[in-house]
């Protein structure tokens, strides 16, 4: 029998290729395999080995750097929306949108740089339009890739213009918000996908029956929709046309979700149909909606978004790995 300070390790054999037949995974050549009697490791504490394997570069664990001319890019951009008559919020929407997606934060100072030079005085106005995007981006993109970008968007701003964003937040539910909250959400989803709103909704039901339910409290009523003005304090409205704007920037970007892309292409046309646009705002004019919801728009629009995912990087969305085989 062995003693307790004399029971022998466990050790892999010195050939590092061999695999753990319980792990199937690869494991340091000098790493001991635990045995179920030894001591429970230190929770609070990560191996370096496990560190590095969570960053490895592979794996891409860092955000996407800014292009060196950002910046012009940007500007180009913006130009090029002024000659078709549209709005500064259109083309920053999509922006904003687009480099949320590609989860670049670095590029996002040059955009609001950009943006602001655009209109005297209006530096805060734009932070808090990016902001926003941003926020609503989640329903597309997940929420991590928000929140690194929304927190360093926040510490590059000089202080004159962030100790002016709104930290009062305007989408807590309560008991006596909730119904309206819901009805709003029903709203913008029968709007982008009348007149299939209802069998879209069966058709995700089946899928899974919470899917639906989710999308419509979590998303298109809590997220998607803006809240009435009077509880919205200084903090942007995206409104109807921005938002879908906003969606198809995001899943262009993504790349793989052309059915998704369709759809939100349609749901742009169908604001100015329905004329929900007339809701927003300091939203669109109904020359550039009609602009927008054109086929000449669309491409605009899929253009725009393909140019900067090329000055980024391409899409980091899910990239696949070259195979070692």
């Amino acid at each position: 029998m062995w003693g307790p300070s004399t029971r022998p390790q466990l050790w892999l054999p010195p050939n590092p290729s061999i695999v753990h037949k319980t792990t199937s995974t690869y494991l340091p050549r000098d790493q001991p395999v635990m045995s179920h009697q030894d001591k429970s490791p230190d929770m609070s504490k990560l191996s370096a080995p496990l560190k590095a394997l969570i960053n490895a570069p592979f794996a891409r664990p860092g955000p996407r750097p800014a292009p060196q001319q950002v910046q012009e890019l940007y500007e180009s951009i913006a130009n090029d929306a002024a000659v078709r008559n549209l709005g500064i919020r259109s083309w920053l929407a999509v922006s904003a949108a687009t480099t949320f997606t590609l989860n670049s934060p670095d590029s996002l100072p040059a955009l609001h740089r950009v943006a602001s030079s655009k209109q005297p005085d209006s530096a805060v106005q734009n932070a808090e339009f990016i902001r926003e995007v941003g926020l609503k981006c989640i329903g597309f993109n997940g929420i991590p890739r928000t929140i690194n970008s929304l927190n360093a968007f926040y510490a590059s701003l000089p202080e004159d213009v962030s100790s002016k964003l709104s930290t009062t937040p305007s989408r807590r539910p309560t008991p006596e918000n909730l119904e309206t909250t819901l009805k709003r959400g029903r709203g913008l989803w029968d709007s982008v996908y009348r007149p299939f709103e209802d069998k879209l909704l069966e058709k995700l039901a089946l899928a899974h029956p919470d899917l639906p339910v989710h999308i419509l409290s979590s998303h298109y009523a809590a997220l998607f929709t803006d809240p009435p003005p009077a509880e919205r304090g200084s903090l942007a409205s995206v409104g109807r046309v921005h938002t879908s704007l906003l969606g198809i920037s995001c899943l262009r970007a993504q790349t793989g979700v052309g059915p998704q892309v369709l759809s939100h292409v349609f749901g742009l046309r169908k604001a100015l149909e329905d004329g929900t646009y007339k809701n927003d705002i300091d939203g669109e004019t109904e020359e550039g909606l009609q602009y927008l919801a054109s086929d000449e728009g669309g491409h605009w629009i899929l253009n725009t978004i393909d140019k900067i995912v090329e000055a980024i990087g391409g899409s980091s969305f899910a990239p696949g790995r070259e195979s070692k085989l």
